[in-house]
């Protein structure tokens, strides 16, 4: 009985081992696609089919890569409070990286912009920034929910003996369940034959790119832009970035930052040794890139772990002021980020105050479209008296107007006198010829102000005021939408009704204002129409919540500008009656000699 077990048995393995032969020679596994996604389990850990080596050649300008063992694809989506992140073990890099609170149409916002090809960001390369990024496949293990780590056997090139030259490269993504800011940790261990690791003069380089999003049409440093900015020894620096080359940072700083108009990329290093650079070098799809490398100098030992911590999210001051107010899982203290936010300049503090204050009447009264008529209002009560004394200082001009004509005839052969007698009118009258500009210059920071608010303040952006025509302050407003087609030579892509409401209320504003010395003026009164026309064009596609406050500031300056001629009208007639007219008697006609 035992004989014909083992007998069987026997036959049996017999039977088995030659039909997967058979089924080897004639019928072949397919070849697995690369681009296979797994489906990932945050419980177990993930690992590839493989322990793949690469080999590195040391100095070369690239690395290759050289499997050993074929390797499917996986991806892994780290799902947050704040964020939806999709990773690659190709190069174990991200791919996506979605804010799940701010939307672009029915989407997620994307913020790493792909051009024709799929990005890849957060790329590892052995050596400076002009090496390959590795985009070998590599072991993945899902830590905990928010923690996945990327390993990977290398192999030195010079190494006579792959065990004696092998080191292993290690990537950890860490994320917090309420954080936009992520911990990447990467390690790299040799062995006792390993002295350090040089690459062409660096260890390695860490690069984001190609882009940050959301999707824009173009860079023109109002409806969209890129700022580049450092951060070293508590001073907030704007970097200038050139299309002919990368700008190489060697001054190591806290933090850098590209910024947009409404999300920002930064990146915190927490090791002494790195150089940084930014890029605008244009790739296939993307006519302006927006890239940031942060360069690893050599490393003299077999062993090094290296953190940093990238904040990749919206540009607003909520985000970014629990990294100064130690509010974070990170621990983060005193860190400026909200620098990034705020608006460089002398005027900075300003717009701070009427941003406040918007947000004041927005709590209030929770539409931001209102809140821009209160704050526009507040303003214009606020400078009423500086308006009204610019008016009158103007209607005093026209009063002496005919005094000054006066001189201006008498002693038009002397202009040093017309100057000694005008400043002895001005003394005598009271009169200071600047008291009619001053007003107009006090308010000109103001204006400033307003116009960065409206243009750039993050929470405009997706703020509803007229459903159905006004659902984005942060964007221009439609009433017929014919893209992607757009209009020959004007290039308009829809039909908007506030650029057109904004040209009426500024020429019906002018037409109030104009005085009487500017209606008898013919150039005058060819600037009143020709401005606001031009204007119009300039302004056609701006955010509608700016063109919001610029009508809403015409027509309460065309209330106030009729109250104050009311009030003008009766005091031109008491000036009048004080400063008589003086009569200028014709020159008599020299009699010819006979």
């Amino acid at each position: 009985m035992e004989k014909r077990t083992l007998l069987a048995v026997v036959l049996s393995v017999l039977v088995i081992s030659g039909y997967y032969v058979v089924q080897g020679i004639f019928f072949p596994p397919p070849t697995p696609v690369a681009t296979t996604e797994a489906v990932q389990d945050p419980a177990r850990p993930v690992k590839s089919r493989e322990e793949p080596v690469s080999r590195v050649e040391v100095g070369a300008d690239s690395t290759e890569a050289v499997e050993e063992g074929l390797v499917l694809e996986q991806r892994v989506t780290i799902d947050t409070d704040l964020l939806r992140v999709t990773l690659t073990n190709a190069g174990g890099d991200v791919v996506s990286y979605k804010l799940k609170e701010h939307t672009e149409g029915d989407a997620f916002v994307e913020m790493i912009l792909p051009g024709t090809e799929e990005p890849h960001a957060f790329t590892l390369a052995f050596g400076d920034a002009t090496a390959q990024p590795i985009q070998s496949y590599f072991t993945v293990e899902r830590l905990s929910e928010y923690t996945l780590a990327f390993y990977r056997d290398f192999t030195l090139g010079t190494a006579a003996d792959e065990a004696e030259g092998r080191f292993r490269l290690t990537k950890t993504y860490t994320f917090k369940p309420h954080e936009y800011m992520f911990e990447l940790t990467i390690q790299l261990e040799g062995g006792h034959s390993i002295p350090g690791f040089n690459f062409s003069g660096a260890a390695y380089t860490l690069t984001f790119g190609p882009q940050i999003g959301p999707y824009f049409e173009k860079l023109d440093q109002r409806y969209e832009y890129r700022h580049y900015y450092t951060y070293t020894n508590g001073k907030q620096k704007q970097e200038k970035v050139s299309d002919h080359g990368p700008l190489r940072i060697l001054t190591r700083p806290s933090w850098a930052a590209i910024a947009g108009k409404y999300f920002t990329f930064i990146a915190l290093p927490y090791i002494n040794q790195y150089e940084m650079e930014f890029s605008t070098r244009p790739e296939p799809g993307i006519s302006s890139a927006s890239r940031f490398s942060l360069v690893r100098l050599p490393v003299n030992s077999s062993r090094t772990e290296d953190t940093y911590r990238f904040y990749l999210g919206p540009k607003n001051q909520n985000s970014l002021v629990v990294y100064t107010n130690g509010n974070n899982d990170f621990n983060l203290r005193d860190m400026d980020l909200i620098k990034v936010a705020n608006t460089s300049g002398f005027l900075g503090p300003l717009e701070t105050v009427l941003k406040w204050v918007l947000s004041f009447f927005y709590r209030i009264i929770p539409n931001y479209g209102v809140a821009i008529l209160f704050l526009t209002l507040l303003v214009k009560v606020l400078l009423f008296p500086l308006t009204k004394k610019g008016s009158e200082s103007t209607l005093r001009m026209q009063v002496l107007s005919p005094k000054i004509k006066e001189i201006q005839i008498k002693y038009k052969d002397n202009p040093a006198k017309i100057n000694t007698e005008m400043a002895e009118l001005y003394k005598k009258e009271g009169y200071n010829p600047l008291a009619g500009c001053l007003p107009m210059l006090l308010q000109l920071p103001i204006f400033i102000a307003m116009y960065n608010l409206f243009n750039n303040h993050f929470d405009l952006r997706g703020a509803m005021f007229i459903p159905g025509w006004i659902p984005d302050l942060s964007l221009p407003e439609s009433i017929v939408n014919f893209a992607p087609f757009r209009l020959p030579l004007l290039g308009w892509s829809a039909i908007r009704l506030l650029p057109f409401i904004y040209v009426g209320s500024q020429l019906l504003y002018g037409k109030i204002t104009q005085t009487p010395d500017q209606q008898a003026n013919a150039q005058m009164k060819m600037m009143l129409y020709i401005m606001p026309i031009v204007l119009f064009f300039v302004l056609y596609d701006v955010p509608s919540g700016l063109l919001l406050y610029w009508i809403i500031s015409n027509l309460l300056s065309l209330v106030q500008q009729v109250a104050i001629n009311k009030y003008l009208a009766k005091k031109r007639a008491t000036l009048v009656m004080a400063n008589p007219e003086p009569v200028i008697a014709p020159k008599k006609k020299k009699g010819k000699r006979g």
